[in-house]
């Protein structure tokens, strides 16, 4: 049977969930038109069409939803010339009837077997039973290991890096650890003074320091070129001359503007003789060329290197290690760049002076110097790197330790969960096969029982007894026929003529009813009627005299005893109707005293505003239609196109018709704006609320509302009836003092 059900987001159902549950065996819901009833039979008739409801069945086997609503009617009466026909068990052949009976009670008690292994397995709400226990057990084991994650977080959460923002994560780690630690076991003091140290901030490794190669740019040093004097071929004419004056250099440099001169001295203004031209190039030969073009060589060469190494210096500087020294570096850098400019300004006179002898400064020393600072930082990096290697593999052990001490803290709580656990394990194991085994002999005996009723089926009994109560409850002008397929029905006149497109609504209504009330007892094939269900009646009596109304409440209170007493084959049964009457009638229980009985609940469906609600009441809610006009002033939340109706309608009933008051004397007891509201109030009375006079039309909010609420209650007090108001207002009443001292 059904155990609860979930709507929402469906037809005049809100966001809002509505939660029915609680349902017992007989489940009444009263509620007017459009209130939402029907949207409820649906969702249990086909729960899979609306996604956002939901229906809880009792230790989660479902029964057959058989439902008589709208679509019912439209689907069997209104859409096919002919109905289905129904299939009931034959009452001659007792050998198979007996089989069907002895096969059907094995079914149920594999059924219930099911059901209780089900229960047992994960409890009625499907979070209990031995899965419920065990992953309570989980819990208790994951709020232990969790409880020492905060005894110990504040100085060994190095050591729980990881797992500390979830205790499902922790007890994860705590049992992985369990198969694989193997750890030494230290004390809590011993693992504190390690993590002080271990766990502190993180070092990380360090790049070395680059080194300088310096050894080009020192072999430019020692170039012979720099000591050679470079001068002209000594065996030519002019030779002896030069060599006395010693004025290579200047003769060389006097070439160039002699050339441009156009061979006139430049600075004798005297033309020479192409003997002294060949002089000139006799003694600035190709080795003087040579020398001169390895000086300038030199020159460049020393100048781009040096430059590289001054460049690669400044990159260290500005991006320092930390283990070096760098205000060292850079006085070492300094005096290295000072001697490299002096160097580079007597490479620059050796080119002017080719013959001179040049000696450059040595920049041995200060590489040297720059070699042990970066070697010295060097020698620091490789020993930081190796530490924080080792400071790794130290976390990691100490992280290790952490874990160790912790198991040894739940050795005793561990233990007792893995015996638990494995016990458990077992349970579940057992009943799932057990479960297992008692589905597929559930589905054979279900396939057997099939077999069983499809050789004793007939429709005729239907026919028979749908007929015999058509003619008890004086419906002469019509008859159920068996249909030309012989698997069908039809509806006939006496005369054999087609009756059905001629029916009053109210024969098509009881006809369907009773074709509806026979399939509870049979089924629209010839195998399944003996399967277990449960049957919904969404407002059978619609279009109905009053005296077959009693007849349907008869009929379904008979279907109400089958239940009790286990003799059929529906379960549960829900009844939802409208009609006050007919929800008297079908409740009516000698039995019940003030409140519900076990058996059954009471529900009022509702729309106060634009969503539906459904509410539960330990008690019949319905006593008669003038208590249930009072019943919609008591709510706090009432319908404001509906208040002022309701008002009339209290009104009419107790001043009117009981009592014989003439309104126009209630409505003089009221001035100004009060007494427009109840005349208002009359006027519906006289005309049947079918229209308000256009003067006294008021548009209808919350603060009119309240309006026509306290003169309808000056009505009741003005006229020495408070007592009765209060009596019917119950619970809900509150003493007006205004009112009582006007009075």
């Amino acid at each position: 049977m059904i155990e609860s059900i979930t709507i929402s987001n469906i037809a005049t159902f809100g966001a809002a969930p509505e939660q029915i549950d609680a349902l017992s065996q007989f489940n009444f819901f009263y509620g007017s038109n459009g209130s939402g009833k029907t949207t409820l039979s649906r969702v249990i008739a086909e729960e899979t069409k609306f996604p956002t409801c939901s229906v809880t069945w009792k230790a989660g086997t479902k029964l057959q939803p058989l439902v008589y609503n709208h679509d019912f009617v439209d689907l069997n009466f209104n859409q096919s010339a002919e109905l289905k026909g129904v299939f009931t068990l034959g009452e001659k052949q007792v050998d198979t009837l007996t089989k069907i009976a002895t096969a059907k009670t094995e079914l149920d008690t594999l059924t219930n077997k099911i059901e209780t292994l089900t229960q047992g397995l994960q409890g009625a709400d499907g979070n209990g039973g031995k899965k419920g226990e065990l992953a309570t057990l989980e819990d208790g084991l994951k709020n232990k290991c969790w409880a020492q994650k905060q005894k110990y977080d504040a100085k060994l959460q190095g050591g729980f890096e990881g797992y500390r923002n979830s205790a499902e994560k922790f007890k994860g780690k705590v049992l992985q650890e369990l198969a694989a630690n193997k750890a030494s076991l230290l004390t809590l003091a011993e693992l504190e003074k390690k993590a002080e140290s271990v766990f502190g901030l993180t070092p990380t490794d360090e790049a070395s320091v680059p080194s300088v190669n310096a050894a080009q740019l020192l072999a430019h040093e020692a170039n012979s070129i720099l000591k050679k004097r470079v001068i002209g071929k000594e065996d030519v004419d002019i030779a002896a001359m030069i060599k006395k004056l010693g004025n290579s250099d200047w003769v060389r440099e006097g070439r160039v503007f002699y050339e441009v001169n156009e061979g006139t001295c430049p600075f004798c203004q005297r033309s020479t003789s192409e003997a002294f031209v060949q002089s000139l190039n006799e003694y600035f030969d190709e080795t003087f060329v040579a020398d001169s073009k390895a000086i300038d060589d030199l020159a460049t060469d020393y100048a781009t290197e040096a430059a590289r190494i001054q460049q690669q210096l400044a990159s260290i500087i500005a991006s320092p290690s930390k283990f070096l020294d760098i205000e060292k570096l850079k006085a070492e850098k300094e005096l290295l760049d000072a001697r490299i400019t002096l160097n580079n300004q007597r490479l620059a006179g050796k080119k002017k002076e080719a013959s001179q002898v040049v000696e450059l400064e040595s920049l041995s020393n200060v590489f040297e110097a720059i070699k042990t600072l970066i070697d010295t930082a060097n020698t620091q990096v490789t020993a930081h790197n190796k530490m924080v290697g080792n400071l790794a593999s130290e976390r990691r052990n100490l992280t290790a330790q952490v874990w160790k001490f912790v198991l040894e803290e739940l050795k005793a709580d561990i233990a007792a969960f893995k015996t638990a656990k494995e016990g458990l394990q077992k349970a579940i194991s057992a009943m799932t096969t057990q479960i297992t085994n008692a589905t597929t002999e559930k589905t054979n005996k279900e396939a057997e029982i099939r077999e069983l009723e499809k050789s004793t089926t007939s429709i005729q009994p239907t026919i028979d007894g749908i007929n015999n109560l058509l003619s008890s409850f004086g419906f002469q002008g019509f008859k159920l026929a068996k249909a030309a397929s012989g698997t069908s029905y039809k509806l006939v006149r006496s005369d054999g003529s087609d009756a059905k497109a001629t029916l009053s609504e109210g024969e098509k209504t009881f006809v369907t009813f009773l074709y509806f009330y026979h399939l509870l007892k049979g089924s629209n094939s010839d195998s399944g009627m003996t399967t277990d269900r449960i049957v919904v009646f969404d407002d059978p009596v619609s279009s109905l005299d009053s005296d077959i109304l009693f007849i349907v409440g008869s009929l379904i209170k008979g279907l109400f005893d089958e239940v009790r007493t286990g003799t059929g084959h529906i379960k549960q049964v829900f009844i939802l109707t409208h009609n006050v009457y007919f929800h008297k009638e079908i409740t009516y229980n000698p039995k019940r005293k003030d409140v519900a009985m076990n058996e059954e609940s009471f529900w009022i469906v509702r729309k106060p505003g634009l969503s539906s609600k459904i509410d539960k009441h330990p008690a019949n809610p319905i006593k008669t239609s003038y208590e249930l006009l009072w019943a919609e002033i008591r709510k706090p939340e009432r319908s404001n196109l509906a208040i002022q109706n309701t008002l009339r309608r209290i009104l009419e009933n107790y001043f009117k018709i009981l009592g014989g008051i003439d309104f126009e004397d209630l409505c003089a007891m009221f001035d100004g704006k009060e007494k427009i509201i109840c005349k208002s109030l009359c006027c519906w009375v006289h005309d049947g609320s079918h229209y308000a006079h256009d003067d006294l039309y008021i548009s209808i909010d919350d603060s009119m509302v309240d309006s026509y609420l306290r003169v309808f209650r000056g009505i009741f007090d003005k006229s020495g009836h408070i007592s009765h108001f209060k009596m019917m207002m119950g619970d809900a009443y509150v003493e007006n003092t205004s009112l009582t001292a006007s009075a």
